[in-house]
């Protein structure tokens, strides 16, 4: 069973059964999107389901700093669009260590121009935003480094916008900053703008949600192949409310109950997602699938009921994981359960999130016993031989994935100390009490 201490950490286990329903809160790549397109369009959007977690409340908490209108109402958050601009054109913004909310409120404010501040944690300072920074300044925005090159914080002024050149950006480091200038760049498309990849697009599902989330507010942009981008010409504002707008569940949170599920024989259903959503990470199931999981999927759910192979044991697998970067933290922690190693590749991104999670995965899986060997853009896992208990246990990097993804050791023999477990209010406050209802 669970006993709560302190804030300090969490011990949970060991458990032997993992069976229940539980509903996502909504998705953090969808809910910063929505929030600033909402801002952006002209009318009153109604966004239901929205997340509601430390990332997202900075998003909204700078919405509102700027001008905008962001109100609740009968449980929705509804947002007075500016019409293409925000209210106020001076602000200084605290941006957390939220990096969906940063890089599109970077873009956004640089195309439109104004005198702008943008800072966080000591975390976000450290978090790479250069290649962004350059694209905005090919067309002629005004963005200066406060202190470090290639990151935050920022200063933003009002630049000349130019738009009739091909627009570079690097799809290799993170995807967010070609999400961040397709969101920004239709504010000034006074012709057809092209938008071109350097070197190979992460996350294409990530891009996929952005296209998707825009064509719903009324901008359609060509995709050529993942490696240009045209956003058409307009005169106006370019987005439109599409009045009410539903969240999904959080796909990436949807991994720890589904991985449970197969680990903990299940079953485990998640109410959010389902077949048809447009989030990648929905792929993680598949993966699972891959090392044995019994996976079913309808409309908007998803459910596991343990493992089909002869030894009723998870195998390991070899995988790319360059579009689920998120969930594949999920599988490093899985591999903890499975008959032979666990290759995941494709995993560069890892390095620059809110921690190096290459890194802090390969350490806190070795203090349970596994064997793990890393390198720039993989790590492979290997199950403990012996299972162990670390006295000062496991380290969580105020990094809200890694204590989610740890919750899952606790259905080995011993149980596990999570330290600092509420670094999940960044995404998923309530993650530990849910993990409780389907942990027996």
């Amino acid at each position: 069973m669970s006993q709560p201490h302190s804030n300090d950490f969490i011990e949970l286990g060991p458990f032997e059964r993992a069976h229940g329903q539980i509903t996502l809160p909504g998705s953090k790549s969808i809910s910063n999107r929505v929030l600033l397109l909402s801002a952006l369009a002209t009318g009153v959007t109604r966004l239901k389901g929205l997340l509601d977690a430390d990332d997202t409340r900075v998003m909204r908490s700078a919405l509102k700093t700027l001008g905008v209108g962001v109100d609740e109402a009968d449980g929705d958050c509804v947002v007075t669009g500016g019409s293409g601009k925000f209210p106020h054109s001076t602000a200084d913004l605290f941006m957390g260590n939220a990096g969906t909310a940063i890089r599109p409120l970077t873009a956004a404010l640089a195309i439109l121009g104004g005198q702008y501040r943008l800072h966080g944690v000591p975390r976000m300072h450290e978090r790479p935003i250069g290649d962004l920074v350059d694209g905005l300044r090919m067309v002629g925005a005004d963005v200066q480094y406060e202190q470090n090159e290639g990151y935050p914080p920022l200063k933003i002024g009002r630049g000349e916008i130019r738009t009739d050149a091909p627009i570079k950006v690097r799809g290799d480091v993170s995807s967010q900053f070609l999400t961040a200038l397709l969101m920004s760049l239709p504010l000034v498309a006074k012709n057809e703008i092209c938008i071109e990849v350097v070197g190979e697009l992460i996350s294409k599902p990530y891009i996929d949600i952005t296209l998707k989330l825009m064509s719903r507010f009324g901008v359609v942009v060509r995709n050529e192949a993942w490696q240009r981008f045209y956003i058409p010409a307009n005169l106006g504002n370019p987005y439109t409310s599409p009045g009410t707008l539903y969240v999904e569940g959080d796909a990436s949170s949807a991994s720890y109950f589904l991985a449970a599920g197969a680990i903990g024989q299940g079953p485990v259903r998640v109410m959010g997602v389902g077949a048809n959503s447009i989030q990648g990470d929905v792929a993680f199931a598949d993966a699972l699938k891959q090392m044995g999981a019994v996976v079913e999927a309808g409309e908007d759910w998803i459910e596991v009921r343990g493992v089909n192979t002869p030894n009723q044991k998870l195998r390991g697998i070899e995988l790319d994981c360059i579009a689920i970067p998120d969930a594949a933290m999920t599988l490093a922690v899985a591999a903890l359960f499975a008959e032979g190693s666990t290759k995941l590749t494709g995993i560069a991104s890892w390095r620059v999130k809110e921690t190096d999670r290459i890194a802090a995965m390969a350490k806190e899986l070795q203090k349970i016993g596994a064997e793990v060997i890393s390198g720039d853009d993989f790590i492979q896992v290997s199950p403990p031989v012996h299972w162990a208990t670390p006295a000062e246990g496991i380290d969580t990097y105020d990094d809200h994935r890694m204590a989610m993804c740890f919750s899952l050791a606790t259905f080995g023999p011993l149980k596990v100390r999570i330290n600092e477990p509420n670094c999940v209010a960044k995404t998923f406050p309530e993650y530990f009490k849910e993990f409780a209802l389907i942990t027996h």
